[in-house]
């Protein structure tokens, strides 16, 4: 072990011009003997950061300096780290000559001048760094913490493992213990209700690929004792790998049984929507299933189209919603000039209507929405602002008609012709 009293001092180092660059650092430099670890130069803020002087900080060493290397030992086992990669890296703490810790990030790399080996250390103080880091964390379970008492439940679903935690919240909404449900997909999957799991598991997969925005779906869920309960349920993926491929997906849930339970008494108590004269939802919901009960039966195909109106919020906002009851009422009698006497037209829900076609392929049913279209064009074009639509078409043919199936295609050909622009017509795939 070389004699510390042989070593240089830094006058004897040759750092001239150097040393006036190196004072200039934000981050402390140290240059070591790696026998002894004692600290032969250093930079201005080498001292300064630990409340010394410039001599101070030459009559210590890293083992006085670093308060998580211990005895020479330890060193030793350090040095030969350092000596054997290009860069060495080591979160500490430095002992500042107040009696505090200063939290730093060193960086070590080894290198020879004049035959003698050295050791540079450059030191960055990062106590504000991990103060900060604490904090998120603190602020981030505040936050898990009041977002979960905000809803019935949360989930968080790593996408590569499978793996799906859900929170207790949401475990006891659907009657199961803290240490109940397995954290997989399908504990989530297998419990939605059979006619609901197409159309979610649909809207799931178009968010995992990019072609909407966020998850959302409102549909029904079975709970430990077998009932079915009506939650309406979002999320958004947070994390994606090196690949771009989502990676995490997080959400919440929320029980809305008591509302959807009196939305649908309301329903049944008409049969027709109030505000435009055309078919309800329900009434619509029962036509589709006979349609498609025909169709099987004659062994026709079974036209859909999902209708939205383009920007509707907008014009409830600007206009008010006395205006956007007209715009309402318009569009639907302009739809229902444009489709045959057999045709049924409905007013699904919001701006949203629905045509259903019997005996309509798929090609003859984009025709139809292309009417539709170009008919509202032509009587809404010159309402401020101008009134448009977005249509999804599908159709379904024997054998076996698939209503959810059928319904979702329609949907998703219709989110499809938002997110190009609106104003326009698209397919499902056949």
């Amino acid at each position: 072990m070389a004699d510390a009293e042989s070593l240089p001092r830094p006058d004897s180092v040759r750092l001239p011009a150097a040393e006036v660059l190196f004072d200039q650092l934000a981050d402390a430099v140290y240059l070591i003997d790696p026998d002894t670890s004692r600290i032969v130069w250093g930079n201005r803020k080498a001292w300064e950061s630990l409340g010394l002087s410039r001599d101070d900080v030459l009559d210590h060493s890293v083992l006085s300096l670093q308060k998580d290397v211990h005895g020479l030992p330890q060193w030793s086992l350090i040095a030969d780290a350092i000596r054997g990669s290009e860069c060495f890296r080591f979160l500490g703490r430095h002992r500042h000559q107040q009696g505090h810790e200063v939290e730093v990030e060193v960086n070590t790399t080894h290198f020879e001048l004049d035959g003698r080996a050295y050791f540079l250390s450059v030191a960055r103080d990062i106590t504000n760094r991990v103060a900060q880091e604490v904090d998120a964390n603190r602020r981030e379970k505040q936050l898990w913490f009041a977002l979960n008492e905000a809803t019935d439940g949360l989930w968080d679903w790593e996408v590569p493992t499978g793996t799906l935690f859900f929170s207790p919240q949401l475990k006891r909404m659907l009657g199961y213990g803290p240490d109940e449900m397995q954290p997989v997909l399908e504990t989530w999957s297998a419990n939605v209700h059979p006619e609901d799991r197409a159309r979610v598991m649909a809207v799931l997969a178009e968010h995992l690929e990019g072609k909407r925005s966020r998850y959302e779906a409102e549909y029904r869920i079975r709970n430990r004792n077998g009932h079915y309960l009506w939650v309406h349920d979002r999320g958004r993926v947070c994390e994606h790998g090196p690949d771009g491929q989502p990676t995490r997906v997080v959400g919440m849930v929320q029980d809305v049984s008591d509302r959807k339970q009196l939305e649908l008494q309301l329903q049944a108590l008409a049969s027709s929507d109030m505000l435009t004269g055309l078919a309800n939802r329900r009434q619509g919901t029962l036509f589709l299933k006979s349609q498609v009960e025909l169709c099987q039966r004659l062994e026709l195909p079974l036209g859909l189209a999902f209708i939205d109106i383009d920007n509707f919020k907008a014009i409830n906002d600007v206009y008010g919603h006395l205006s956007g009851d007209q715009v309402l009422r318009q569009v639907g009698l302009v739809i229902k000039g444009a489709v045959r006497g057999s045709d049924m037209v409905c007013r699904w829900g919001g701006e949203e209507f629905i045509v259903i076609a019997t005996n309509t392929a798929l090609d003859q049913m984009a025709l139809v929405a292309e009417k539709i279209r170009q008919a509202v064009v032509h009587e809404l074009g010159s309402h401020v602002p101008p009134v448009t639509i977005s249509i999804g078409v599908a159709a379904a043919t024997n054998p076996g008609i698939d209503v959810t199936a059928l319904m979702a295609a329609a949907d998703s050909a219709l989110y499809r012709a938002k997110a190009a622009g609106r104003n326009r017509v698209e397919v499902a795939p056949t």
